[in-house]
């Protein structure tokens, strides 16, 4: 009969919890967060609040010759209270918010309408570096303090809403608590002792292997304990060889629209790159805050990357001259760490209903069809006098960055058209004309990686002097600016 080892989840012992800024301890664990609570206490919106406690690129890591593997986890859908901060739904200003009241589906509707697209509750299992398995698991409707008290949730928490397993190849969630791990294997129940799931995941080879449990990336999750039927150690990978890269981006970065955590496109490019990646993707906050420009500052990197501008517009948050100081005020916060560190500044990805059309974005109630699409509602008429749209902050971005190269060479500019332009859009559109789908997720990741990562680029070692590839990159941009305007108004 196997021994079963039990880890806490604390940043101590064998399990690295890796992407984290801060891990917080709860009554029944910990609560991972990706900024420090001195940015969390600047914070006057509850979204950001909420993004930035969603562990999108967060990941457990051991090393471990178990067949089974569990996380005893309590998820929030969103709508929860940590330390003083409340979070409160919904994610982009999408989602139905959760109340006590409102029982398991209330949750996992928020989940299928925010920023999770339907998979808020998704843990993936990433085994010597492939992935392995995916598991769904419940998120709870939840207005207490996390850990305190008992939160009412489901009862299957392997089943997705239209009733079909939710768990993926060789995983589910589920365990009997009473009796230690369960060693049914087809079941899906969780017996709900206040609020805690456990997600399971079975038919590891039993060899040493080296293992990584990636968090949702849209739901908040207090961890408890992680269990195994062998011993588990310390992972052997990403250690001083794996660069640690640090992105900072909107909702897309957080990975809206991605089937699961590892298929968020910052988390494609890493795991394809080899980085060791700190996702500081906030949904609806790639507002160059000074907070976060901060957070990055004090945080250890080897790379950094920021990217902006989808946010800017749909908030109708800078006029043309705002822009370029703030985005040279967050750069300057930044550089007081990194001085010499290499920093990309990504501009943003195409999105034809913003392209010529300022913001503020809502939700089109016109639009055909069922779900959300997302339009500009700014005057066209206003951008002579610095409204701006995505084509003009490509321009600014891309005219402060060459500007500061002259003097930093160690600056980089990517024009976010060459990530996903208007021949992605034709092939893989925008579902809500806001956020890229699963497959452009990806093929975002694979670009960024062969272009950011690969010979020649900014994050290769070997790459050229930065001013050179900036002018490169400036003279692209304008190319793809022209062609982009003829393909969004035709």
């Amino acid at each position: 009969m196997s021994t079963w080892t039990t880890a806490a989840l604390t940043g101590a012992g064998p399990v690295t919890l890796r992407g984290v800024l801060e891990l917080e301890t709860t009554a029944r664990g910990t609560l991972p967060h990706r900024l420090p609570a001195a940015a969390r206490a600047q914070m006057s919106d509850d979204l950001c609040a909420l993004a930035e406690a969603q562990p999108s690129g967060v990941r457990l890591a051991f090393r471990t010759a178990a067949t089974v593997v569990e996380l005893d986890v309590v998820p929030f859908a969103g709508m929860a209270e940590s330390g003083d901060v409340s979070v409160v739904g919904p994610v982009d200003g999408r989602g139905a918010e959760a109340r006590d009241e409102a029982g398991p589906d209330a949750a996992a509707d928020e989940g299928e309408a925010g920023l999770g697209g339907g998979c808020a509750g998704v843990y993936d299992l990433v085994v010597d570096g492939r992935l392995a398995a995916r598991v769904s698991a419940p998120l709870y409707a939840h207005s207490q303090r996390a850990g305190d008290g008992a939160a009412a949730g489901p009862e299957h928490a392997g089943a997705d809403r239209d009733g079909q397993a939710g768990a993926g190849r060789n995983g589910r969630a589920g365990a009997d608590r009473d009796g230690g791990p369960s060693t049914d294997r087809d079941s899906r129940t969780v017996a709900n002792r206040g609020g805690v799931v456990a997600v399971r995941f079975d038919g590891l080879s039993g060899r040493d292997q080296e293992v990584e449990i990636w968090l949702p990336h849209a739901a908040i999750v207090e961890l408890v304990a992680l269990r195994a039927n062998a011993p588990v150690h310390p992972p052997r990978t990403a250690g001083p060889k794996a660069p640690r890269w640090v992105h900072h981006g909107s909702s897309i970065s957080q990975g809206a629209g991605a089937a699961g955590p590892t298929g968020a496109w910052p988390a494609v490019a890493a795991r394809r790159a080899g980085a060791n990646l700190v996702n500081l993707g906030l949904s609806g906050n790639a507002l160059l805050d000074p907070f976060t420009a901060r957070a990055i500052r004090d945080t250890h990197a080897d790379l950094i990357s920021v990217k902006v501008g989808i946010n800017i517009v749909a908030l109708d948050a800078f006029r043309l001259r705002t822009l370029g100081p703030a985005l040279h005020g967050f750069l300057d916060t930044v550089r007081e760490g990194h001085p010499k560190v290499p920093l990309l500044v990504v501009s943003p990805l195409y999105a034809p209903v913003v392209e010529q059309v300022p913001g503020p974005m809502y939700p089109d109630p016109d639009a055909p069809g069922p779900g959300l699409s997302f339009r500009g509602y700014g005057d066209p008429a206003e951008i002579a006098s610095g409204a701006l749209t995505l084509t003009s902050i490509r321009r600014e971005l891309g005219r402060v960055v060459a500007q500061r190269a002259e003097t930093d060479r160690h600056l980089y500019y990517l024009d976010g058209l060459a990530l996903y332009g208007a021949s992605d859009y034709a092939e893989l559109p925008l579902p809500d004309q806001l956020h890229p789908d699963d497959a452009a997720q990806r093929r975002i990741g694979e670009r960024f990686a062969r272009i950011v990562f690969g010979p020649g680029g900014p994050f290769d070692t070997q790459a050229a002097d930065a001013p050179h590839r900036v002018a490169a990159d400036r003279r692209d941009a304008d190319r793809r600016d022209t062609n982009n305007r003829d393909a969004a108004r035709g």
